[in-house]
Parts: C-alpha cells; sequence; structure tokens
C-alpha cells in the first residue's frame, strides 16, 4: 500500500497526528514542485521574522544619497542592492519589511476566512434545515458580489490599516470554503458512523468536534492552504489601488502603487515587487496542490 493511499484510507482522523504529519512532509518533499513551494515559503518566513536584523538600512529613511542630480530613483548598485525609490528609500529594505506585511495578512486573513467558511459550512451541513437555508442564501448572496469590488467597497469604508485590510479580505474570501464544507458535511452527516452516534444519545458538539471534524480536516487544511495565495494576491491587488496598507508602511502591492510612474524609467520598483508577489502566490499554490493530492485518495497518482 503506498503512502498516499495509507494517508487517503484515514486522512487526519484517529490514530499518531505526528506520525501522519511526518509521512505528509516525507511525501511533499519527494515531490520537485512542492519541495520548491517549501523552499521559497520558508526562505519568506525567515526573511519575515528576521527582518529587523537582515535589512541593510532604515526602510523608512529619505536619503539624499538615494537620489540621482535629477531627483529620481537609483539603479541597484553595491550601495543600493536592488536600487531606491523615488523618495530615496532603500527597496531591498522595504521589500524586506514587505514580507512581514504580505505574509502577516495572508496567514491572519486565510486564517479568519478558514474559521468562518468552516464553521457556517459545517453548522448549515449537520443540522440542516432552516439553518442550512438561512446560511446558504447568505453564502449565495455573498458570492453574488465580485469579491475585488466587495473589498474595494469595504475598505474605502474602513479606515485602511493591516488588520482592517485582513478583516477585508477575510470577509470575501470565506464563502467559497462555506460551500466546499458545507458539500462534505452534509454527505458525511448520513453516513451510518454518524447516525450511530446519534441513535445512543451524543450530542451535536461531540458529534461535530470528535467525528466529523477529524474527517473534514483535510479539506481544510488543503483550502486553506491555497487560499493564501489567493490572500496575498488580494493584499497586493488593493494595496495597488491605494485602500490596502497605507504609507509608509510597505507592502509590495503598494511599493508597486507609489511607483508606478517610474515603470520605464525605473523597472526595477516594479519587477522585483512583482517577481516576490508571483513567487509567494506559485509556492503556495504548488504546495497546496500537493498536499490535495496526498490527502484525497481520489487523485492519488497525480503529480
Amino acid at each position: 500500500m503506498s503512502v498516499t493511499e495509507e494517508i487517503g484510507r484515514t486522512p487526519i482522523a484517529p490514530g499518531p497526528r505526528r506520525a501522519r504529519a511526518r509521512i505528509v512532509m516525507g511525501e511533499l518533499l519527494r515531490r520537485p514542485r512542492a519541495a520548491f513551494g517549501l523552499i521559497i515559503i520558508a526562505l519568506m518566513v525567515f526573511t519575515a521574522v528576521f527582518a529587523p536584523w537582515i535589512m541593510p538600512q532604515d526602510p523608512f529613511e529619505q536619503s539624499f544619497d538615494g537620489l540621482s542630480l535629477m531627483g529620481g530613483p537609483l539603479p541597484p548598485s553595491g550601495d543600493y542592492l536592488l536600487g531606491t525609490d523615488l523618495l530615496g528609500r532603500d527597496l531591498a529594505s522595504r521589500l524586506i519589511l514587505g514580507t512581514q506585511t504580505s505574509l502577516i495578512i495572508g496567514v491572519v486573513a486565510n486564517g479568519i476566512a478558514v474559521f468562518l467558511g468552516a464553521g457556517v459550512g459545517i453548522t448549515a451541513g449537520y443540522f440542516g434545515g432552516w439553518t442550512a437555508a438561512i446560511l446558504m442564501r447568505f453564502t449565495d448572496l455573498m458570492m453574488a458580489f465580485p469579491a475585488l469590488l466587495l473589498a474595494i467597497v469595504l475598505a474605502a469604508i474602513f479606515q485602511p490599516s493591516l488588520m482592517i485590510v485582513a478583516l477585508v479580505i477575510a470577509m470575501v474570501n470565506w464563502v467559497q470554503m462555506s460551500r466546499v464544507i458545507y458539500t462534505e458535511t452534509r454527505s458525511l452527516a448520513e453516513r451510518e458512523f454518524i447516525q450511530v452516534q446519534r441513535a445512543i444519545g451524543s450530542g451535536p458538539l461531540r458529534i461535530l468536534g470528535k467525528h466529523l471534524l477529524p474527517h473534514l480536516l483535510s479539506s481544510i487544511i488543503v483550502f486553506g492552504t491555497l487560499g493564501i495565495s489567493t490572500t496575498v494576491l488580494l493584499e497586493a491587488t488593493l494595496s495597488f489601488l491605494g485602500v490596502g496598507v497605507q504609507p509608509p508602511m510597505p507592502s509590495w502591492g503598494n511599493i508597486i502603487f507609489e511607483n508606478q510612474t517610474y515603470f520605464s524609467t525605473a523597472p526595477w520598483l516594479v519587477f522585483f515587487p512583482g517577481l516576490l508577489i508571483v513567487l509567494l502566490a506559485l509556492a503556495f499554490n504548488l504546495v497546496g496542490d500537493a498536499l490535495r493530492d496526498i490527502l484525497d485518495p481520489t487523485l492519488k497518482g497525480r503529480h
């Protein structure tokens, strides 16, 4: 029996969780694309955690030496590894600090979205009836609005800040998770082992926590991993449009927004933050796709 089949038969439910986690990590490392994604994520996390110690210069300092004689940004050089921006600030330092912003928003916003989506989906799927009707109609209503447009409206209503942007992104990203978990919960709720638990008098909380949630955990993990890339891209889009993280706090999106007028004369100001956005989104997509392959027995054999 293959490792994938072993994991697929007993997703994340009973048994030693640490051993199962090691099996999953081993499978990820054996897949070149997933291993590449893990390396990129590890480097980004390391950069975000140790940003204050690895930034070559103060990311907020507007240096006269950081501008050309004509008052324009400087290209990459020995003094400024990735050049400077329109205000003479070191671009490398701002990108390093922007890694913190992107990861914090990505993890916090996606964590809230997963919590809300899974909670609504499990509740509606288990109880059914009018509870499911109300929750799912509300979900359908939220899905009817274009996510980017809704995020822009919410961000414009509230004063943009790091946590507000994370909450805004979470409010538009939970609906997909809710639909997926609702469908799976409805299917599981009709299974015999759930009916037996109801027959012997087990309460809803016990059934949800000990019998339903373990079977849904693999889907939640996969969806949560894939959702981080979407969250990072949405944060970059909002910041680029000027309704995301506000200057002088750097994020990859608002770095592009601030320097877009220099696209033709100083392309490094757009290229480097754009490359980081693409790399981080790609890394989480590669890892999420591999996790879906490993944890879902119906997809075993895909690489």
